[in-house]
């Protein structure tokens, strides 16, 4: 059986050990190797040290090991380590980052972690880290849209300028239409949520029809003003502009957020407008429809009512709407805008260099 070496230590070496085992200006580390020699000197065996310490045995013998090579300086800094030598791990970590974000696959749109490995000769764990150090998500896509409005910025400071200042003795109110809402029904019911298993519903779907929702939302109370309607028209468009008026007090003027859509501006409308001075239409620049807040509220009607219900008929679908918007109204919250125009304008024309700078296919 392998024996130990036997250590035998100066005045001067024990004396530095027992000051750094008890030190507390010194690295944890370093003075539990204090210790480790102290208790060897002392004619404990490597696995009494470490019973006594909470170690393994080959810890303990591999710090005796080197005190016994080069003494105090030995266990002064931590034992080199091993794997590719840094200027190597520098240069594949470029590689890597150049090929994902440069290079595409011959045969894919972009590199996983395996492909891009074996492309380049490397393991799959080692892209996985330089990919989390870098925040490289190759999988992920966010899709854009930037406005060619000739009057971008005439519109974005119009209607950036009523949400963070609306006038006085006046409603601000984002409007828009969600059309083509379908009342969907799952061909079989879906299974509940339970412990270890999330909720399920069935891939395919039978259509039984359509309803368009109409809705503004007051953007100083949060209260929507909704109505479901079976077509998307000009007809139902003044339909609509009539509830507005009805459902808001008649002393204050009404600025409504719009996008381009024909409909809002089709003649009819227009004349009808003319007789109804309190009102007063703000367009959103093209391609901007993250300027309506009203779209945020879609979003959430889509994620909370939507996107996993089960509808037999359109009569349901309209009923479910309106009751989640009913509810809103109970207690209605605003969204509220924060960003200035200056600030957006600043950020679209990085994103218009950056597009115009970016390499063609």
């Amino acid at each position: 059986m392998r024996s130990a070496q036997k250590i035998t230590l100066s005045k001067a070496e024990r004396a530095a050990l027992a000051g750094w085992s008890q030190g507390r200006t010194v690295a944890v580390r370093q003075a539990e190797r204090a210790q480790m020699i102290l208790l060897a000197a002392a004619g404990r065996s490597n696995q009494e040290i470490a019973a006594e310490m909470g170690v393994k045995p080959h810890t303990v013998g591999r710090w005796r090991s080197r005190f016994a090579e080069l003494r105090v300086v030995g266990i002064e800094k931590d034992l080199p380590r091993g794997g590719r030598p840094r200027r190597q791990r520098e240069e594949v970590e470029s590689k890597i980052i150049e090929k994902t974000t440069q290079r595409q696959p011959q045969s894919a749109t972009h590199w996983s972690t395996r492909s891009l490995a074996a492309d380049l000769g490397v393991s799959q764990s080692i892209v996985h880290r330089v990919w989390k150090a870098n925040g490289l998500k190759p999988h992920l896509m966010r899709t854009f849209k930037l406005s060619r409005d000739p009057r971008f910025e005439e519109k974005l400071i119009d209607v950036v300028g009523l949400y963070l200042n609306p006038p006085e003795k006046a409603l601000v109110l984002s409007a828009d239409e969600k059309s083509q809402i379908q009342a969907l029904d799952r061909t079989q019911p879906g299974l509940p949520i339970i412990p270890g298993r999330c909720g399920t519903m069935t891939h395919d779907y039978k259509r039984n029809g359509t309803t368009t929702l109409f809705a503004a939302i007051d953007m100083t109370r949060g209260k929507v003003i909704a109505s479901c309607m079976p077509r998307h028209r000009h007809q139902e468009w003044i339909t609509f502009l009539k509830q507005i008026d009805a459902e808001t007090a008649s002393p204050l003027d009404l600025h409504l957020i719009l996008d381009n859509y024909a409909t809002h501006k089709h003649p009819k409308v227009k004349a009808w407008l003319k007789r109804h001075r309190r009102f007063h239409l703000h367009f959103i620049p093209t391609s901007s429809s993250w300027l309506n807040v009203i779209e945020r509220f879609f979003r959430d009607l889509d994620d909370k009512r939507l996107r996993r219900g089960a509808f037999a008929s359109v009569p349901e679908l309209i009923t479910a709407v309106l009751n989640y918007i009913a509810r809103h109204n109970d207690d209605p919250k605003p969204f509220i805008w924060h960003k200035t125009a200056a600030a957006i304008i600043e950020k679209v024309g990085r994103a218009r260099l950056a597009l115009h700078n970016a390499p063609t296919a």
